[in-house]
């Protein structure tokens, strides 16, 4: 049997593509990367890796809001820095941002778009389970 499978739009959050921001699969949320954009400006969120990070998170956490989840339910996240000197201030965030149990985390060095310093998608558990679908009468 095929879990349902639900796409999640945030309109508090910006895309720069052609793609869903999140998808729920049963309980999980996977989200799409979410870059340091400003979504009141639709620009990078500043020239720091810290405040494009710190926007970044702000980002993740909106939608994962809006699909249903929150931080404290991450279990899996993949941080793309581009450059490796951005180590000490991503952990700092990391413990700021994802406090407790932290999730596993994969931190690849890329070269990002439009400037981007930092991104990061996210798998997390849903709060409520997913409601089964309503049978045909």
């Amino acid at each position: 049997m095929a879990l349902p499978e639900e796409v999640v739009t945030s309109a508090r959050v910006p895309r720069i593509g052609p793609y869903s921001q999140a998808v729920r699969v049963g309980d999980l949320v996977f989200t799409a990367g979410q870059p340091g954009i400003d979504p009141r400006t639709g620009q990078v969120a500043g020239d720091t890796f810290e405040a494009q990070a710190r926007q970044a998170f702000a980002n993740l956490r909106a939608v994962l809001e809006d699909a249903g989840s929150r931080l404290e339910r991450v279990v899996k996240v993949t941080c793309f820095v581009s450059d490796a000197g951005a180590f000490a201030t991503l952990n700092t965030l990391f413990e700021e941002f994802l406090p407790g149990s932290p999730p596993v985390r994969s931190t690849p060095v890329v070269a990002l778009p439009r400037g981007l310093l930092f991104s990061i998608d996210a798998i997390a558990v849903a709060d409520a389970p997913a409601q089964p679908p309503a049978s045909a009468a």
